[in-house]
């Protein structure tokens, strides 16, 4: 079985070579995936189509990232407070998760993709949950891209669950208080052993983070793209990494320090470590 993404081609091929040589390819991009409903209201359609067209994006970004050699994507899926949708809205959901799951792992498998999720997945249908654990199973050797479904999600979710852990931890014995730091309380968060985005891009125009990856993304870059996300395809992927590659992280300091250091070895992995406890 072939293991590795499917090799771009043609014109597509000469843009991703461009993008490499120049710049730095995010190591890792998040994206929030926002306005299926309102691309399909805006074809005249039921919102489910715009979920299913949806797909279709996720596919083509994935496929993109691995070509590209970005080594974590994570996907905003369904936040805990989607759970507030309609009924309908949210069972069809879960059905197009399931189907989704069912549809995609094996291609993700051949092109040696590593599924894994974080949130409250215990909140999933059970044969949802299920098909998640069996997929995760099934690609958890691949070394390629590292996809993370956010399912059942929140920012303030995932700090609440670390604090009620370490202070868990501090009442058995297993962690003193004087050691928590911010390291510590990374290793404590559903993405624990993750890097951190480089870059997050959010669909739809909608300028928020909406309790998405809160302790996460605080140096994150952000690119924000008028497109729905049915319509998102990998021409927006490449923009938005066209857009980070102009950027210049600071991490707190001035445009000077960076100037005068970013020449010294391992100068950007060790800005990283300090900042975010993170080993690069």
């Amino acid at each position: 079985m072939r293991k590795g993404p499917q090799k771009a081609t043609g014109e597509d091929a000469r843009i991703q070579a461009k993008l490499q040589s120049d710049g730095e390819i995010p190591r890792h991009i998040a994206i929030i995936m926002d306005g299926n409903g309102r691309w399909a209201k805006q074809k005249g359609m039921p919102r489910i189509a715009g979920h299913q067209e949806g797909v279709e994006s996720v596919r083509d970004a994935v496929e993109a990232c691995g070509q590209l050699g970005v080594e974590y994507l994570t996907l905003y899926a369904f936040s805990t407070e989607n759970w507030k949708r309609p009924q309908e809205e949210v069972s069809l959901l879960m059905r197009l998760l399931l189907k989704a799951l069912k549809d995609e792992t094996d291609r993700l498998h051949t092109n040696n993709v590593r599924i894994r999720a974080i949130g409250e997945i215990s909140s999933l249908p059970q044969e949802v949950q299920d098909e998640l654990a069996e997929d995760i199973e099934k690609t958890k050797a691949n070394t390629g891209l590292t996809l993370i479904l956010a399912l059942s999600y929140s920012g303030r979710w995932d700090i609440t669950r670390a604090l009620k852990q370490i202070l868990h931890d501090v009442h058995s014995g297993e962690l003193k208080k004087e050691d928590i730091d911010e390291s510590s309380i990374e290793r404590y968060l559903s993405t624990g052993g993750i890097p951190d985005p480089d870059l997050l891009i959010r669909t739809s125009g909608e300028i928020r983070i909406s309790n998405f990856l809160l302790w996460q993304l605080a140096y994150s870059e952000i690119h924000i793209t008028p497109k729905y996300w049915p319509a998102f395809r990998r021409v927006d992927l490449y923009e938005g990494i066209r857009d980070y590659q102009k950027r210049e992280r600071r991490f707190g300091m001035v445009s000077e320090q960076l100037s005068t250091k970013r020449d010294t070895p391992s100068y950007f992995d060790r800005v990283i470590r300090s900042v975010t406890g993170q080993q690069p």
